[in-house]
């Protein structure tokens, strides 16, 4: 669509000097309804898709083949087929690098289960031995998940298709994301092994994002987030946890340049594989 609509007539398309709109201040009621729309959203989402989440956690037979397949048809009526397929195969490049990553160290873990709309997760069936070897897995999902997006947008780039480089861009993105400073995300685990605090600091960078640009999801995020880093937060000088969250200053160091420098080759990646479509 061109900037200025050609049966417009000129003067139309002149502003007028001197002249700004004035902005009404936000209510209270205003504030409550930003937010209680998204809010909403992810209630309605959970009672249309009760069946499907009921499936997954209750029945053993669910495999990750068919929890994969509900996922790619719950994205395709959104996003059509190929992107979904896609989507679904980046989020499992990504759960493999955790499974990776637990295997390694010797840890019992699940196959990766695609829930809709909400990603996919393994899970521990014993605790890491401390923050330390936490991070580890946890950083290993990011990590793979950021590559298998680079191969994805370098193969679009070479083959010139579009859809290949939004699925890097997605997949870049999608990772970057992750690393946010609050549990459940894959940021919440790394920053324990630097410092608890910055499960606080994640969760009011998530506040301030959820009041700026409402989202069901992250309205989502930010509640299980909360209790989340609530709850570790309280535990943390228990007898039985200050030893888990006990991390020598050189990990510490690893950790956090680590964790900056995934994120700093996230955001290149997501600049580099950016299109800029006009509508």
């Amino acid at each position: 669509m061109s900037q200025y609509d050609p049966y417009t007539p000129r003067e139309a398309e002149e502003p007028r000097v001197g002249y700004s709109p004035i902005k009404q201040p936000l209510t209270a009621r205003d504030i409550l309804r930003k937010l209680w729309a998204p809010i909403a959203a992810v209630g309605f989402l959970f009672w249309k898709l009760k069946f499907i989440f009921l499936a997954i956690f209750k029945f053993k037979l669910f495999t990750v083949a068919g929890s994969m397949l509900v996922s790619i048809g719950a994205y395709a009526l959104l996003w059509g087929w190929e992107f979904a397929v896609g989507f679904v195969v980046l989020l499992f490049v990504h759960e493999l690098g955790h499974v990776f990553e637990a295997k390694r160290q010797g840890l019992p873990v699940s196959a990766p289960l695609f829930i809709p709309f909400l990603g996919a997760l393994i899970t521990l069936k014993k605790l890491p031995d401390d923050a330390w070897a936490e991070a580890k897995v946890a950083i290993a999902g990011p990590i793979l998940g950021g590559l298998g997006a680079a191969v994805v947008w370098l193969v679009g780039e070479s083959i010139d298709s579009e859809l290949l480089v939004a699925l890097g861009f997605t997949g870049f993105f999608l990772n970057l994301f992750n690393l946010a400073p609050i549990s459940p995300l894959d940021g919440g685990r790394i920053v324990a092994a630097i410092h608890p605090a910055l499960w606080l600091v994640g969760l009011a960078a998530l506040v301030v994002l959820a009041f700026v640009a409402p989202n069901p999801i992250l309205i989502l995020i930010l509640v299980l987030g909360g209790l989340e880093s609530w709850r570790r937060w309280k535990a943390r000088n228990h007898p039985e946890t200050e030893d888990y969250y006990r991390v020598s200053p050189r990990r510490r160091v690893i950790v956090g340049v680590s964790y900056i420098v995934l994120a700093a080759l996230l955001t290149l990646g997501m600049s580099a594989s950016f299109v800029e479509r006009d509508i």
